[in-house]
């Protein structure tokens, strides 16, 4: 690879992506400026532009629904799928065609997620659909094409791909969800990436954005809380402001659980509120209208939240069949209900005891998303902040679209002060940040700048603690099944770069035959490498099914131990070593949980 030219930080959002870059080499007497890549992509058929947000939206169209000429891009002239602006306006109208949300689905446990599922519960060709990596893929490939157009021009050193890469993914994301992110680059071409968490990635742009003041605008033993409220996810961080060498330093000390409630849910929930206004009129949605209705409503929440002279917005759903022009329904939302539904429904008043909602779980449930039962991202962050031991934030950098609106802001401010019983304490103080929508870009291209020593660098390591499961050696019983116990292998905050071994515990494999593994995580930051958790259900949480043939004699027994690896780019090795001798075995995570293991 040649010396990288560039450092890239791209933001693979739910809802938008964004891409920030700037030069990799130091110029002497000059402070480094982080730009903002603007996209060409299609924002109405066979009109390109440049902005400066992708929309995270894929669109399939049918042959008489957009033709071929209209979908063509400056560096692509044929195409059966559109990226950004035009895909998600013209999606609305063709829900069934529709990618949208792509990266939630990384994290699914419970969905073949390198297989095509995607647009979910649509009945289009199979060919027309993607599995969720391939959707990620298709949006970093055409981040990949846009900058090679704009700005490499013929020359090879600046293509994307020679570039060094700072991808960020959600602070939540487990090990296999990164590894699916890194493995999506790859389908794009880009196989020279490091990820960064998105929390950690806005403090860096506040960092950069404040220059040498930052230092005068936070403290010694200040906590800063990173409230980052996305178009998919809830991501809570914890970053420690402590003094080494009297300097300041930065630790990034806990990590929420990954919540699967944000901005979709947001929209969603307008989606019904407008529907319940048409049904009073005497006007039924179908399921098909309603999906359109939910991409409708989050356009309208964006510009009610970002432009406070808009009162109201209007919405349009198509008719169905022969009518779908003339039975085109139109509703108003106003600025007023937007502020009511989302703040009283997402960010309400509450203790700091409060524990979220499990709700009533149903035996046969919708195969899908696996949304949060209670969408109160207040009531999510007063079970996250518990695990401090009663330590409340100083200050708080808020993240996120939906943060944008001044009086959701001030409201979890509110609630955060109102938790905190000392006599002598002080507001939560809000740490600003210039630019909501391209901070967390931004901020990942510093950090490949603070990666040379060009920067301020955030202390940390993995996100949470992870696990492999074991059966416990006891006599055979009938009719009951050896206990599994949860042995640690990855404690939380190993730093990337760093490896673990259990030399001192040994496992017997078989070999010439299949060998599976239950993966396991956890919030928690108490356990060590080789502990062994006896009773973990409800604290210790299943992730995925690792497994491995072994090389050798069927039936052979090979004693192994178990080493672990936190690689530079940000994922997790897990490999089986033999006592004796040079064999070694990889672990693959397997991320097709609900086939059987013969059919793979």
């Amino acid at each position: 690879m040649t010396q990288p030219s560039y450092i890239i930080g791209i933001d693979l959002g739910t809802t938008n992506s964004v891409v920030a870059y700037t030069r990799a080499e130091a110029v002497p007497g000059e402070q480094p400026v982080i730009d903002i890549l603007e996209i060409p992509q299609l924002v109405d058929a066979g009109v390109v532009e440049k902005r400066e947000v992708l929309p995270s939206f894929l669109l399939a169209p049918g042959k008489h629904e957009v033709s071929e000429q209209n979908m063509a891009l400056p560096w692509q002239q044929e195409s059966a799928l559109v990226v950004g602006e035009f895909a998600r306006n013209r999606g609305a109208e063709l829900p069934d065609r529709l990618i949208a949300s792509s990266k939630s689905w990384l994290c699914h446990t419970m969905v073949a997620r390198t297989e095509p599922i995607l647009p979910w519960k649509s009945d289009i060709d199979p060919e027309s659909k993607r599995s969720p990596v391939e959707a990620e893929a298709a949006i970093l490939q055409h981040i990949r094409d846009a900058w090679n157009h704009l700005m490499a021009a013929g020359d090879e050193t600046l293509i994307l791909e020679n570039q060094e890469i700072l991808l960020t993914v959600p602070a939540s994301f487990d090990a296999v969800a990164r590894e699916l992110t890194v493995k999506a680059a790859e389908i794009a071409g880009i196989h020279n990436v490091t990820l960064l968490e998105e929390p950690q990635s806005a403090f860096y742009a506040w960092i950069h954005a404040r220059g040498d003041q930052w230092r005068e605008q936070v403290v010694k033993d200040d906590l800063v809380l990173v409230f980052d409220v996305g178009g998919g996810t809830s991501d809570f961080s914890l970053i420690q402001i402590s003094e080494q060498d009297g300097q300041l330093a930065l630790e990034r000390i806990a990590v929420g659980d990954h919540l699967l409630v944000g901005g979709d849910n947001m929209d969603l929930t307008l989606a019904y509120s407008v529907a319940q206004q048409m049904a009073a009129k005497g006007k039924r949605l179908d399921s098909w209208q309603m999906r359109g209705l939910c991409y409708s409503c989050r356009h309208a929440k964006e510009q009610l939240l970002a432009d406070s002279g808009v009162e109201e917005y209007q919405v349009t759903i198509l008719g169905r069949g022969s009518s779908l022009i003339g039975g085109t329904l139109k509703d108003t939302l106003s600025r007023d209900v937007v502020n009511n539904v989302l703040v009283n429904g997402f960010f309400p008043e509450c203790e700091s005891t409060t524990t979220p909602t499990a709700g009533n779980r149903v035996g046969i449930q919708e195969l899908g998303l696996a949304y949060e039962s209670d969408p109160a991202v207040t009531h999510h962050l007063a079970k996250f902040l518990r695990q401090i031991d009663d330590r409340q934030p100083t200050a708080i950098l808020f993240n996120g679209g939906v943060m944008k609106a001044d009086h959701i802001r001030r409201r979890v401010k509110n609630i955060l002060d109102s938790w905190n019983p000392s006599d002598d304490a002080r507001p939560v103080r809000e740490i600003t940040s210039d630019n909501l929508d391209l901070s967390v870009a931004k901020g990942a291209a510093y950090y490949g700048l603070a990666r040379q020593g060009r920067g301020v660098r955030i202390r940390y390591g993995l996100n949470k603690s992870y696990y492999i499961g074991i059966a416990a050696s006891m006599p055979a019983v009938p009719g009951i099944p050896a206990p599994t116990k949860a042995l640690c292998i990855a404690p939380f905050g190993m730093e990337e770069g760093s490896q673990a071994r259990l030399d001192d515990q040994e496992f017997a494999l078989v070999v010439g035959e299949p060998a599976k593994f239950d993966f396991l995580g956890s919030s928690r930051h108490d356990d060590k490498c080789g502990d062994i958790i006896e009773d973990w259900q409800g604290e210790v949480q299943a992730i995925a099914e690792i497994e491995t043939i072994l090389d050798g004699e069927a039936g052979d027994i090979i004693p192994v131990t178990l080493e672990t690896t936190v690689t530079e780019v940000g994922t997790l090795e897990l490999w089986c070593v033999a006592k004796t001798g040079d064999r070694r075995w990889k672990l693959e995570f397997n991320v097709r949980e609900q086939e059987p293991f013969e059919d793979q």
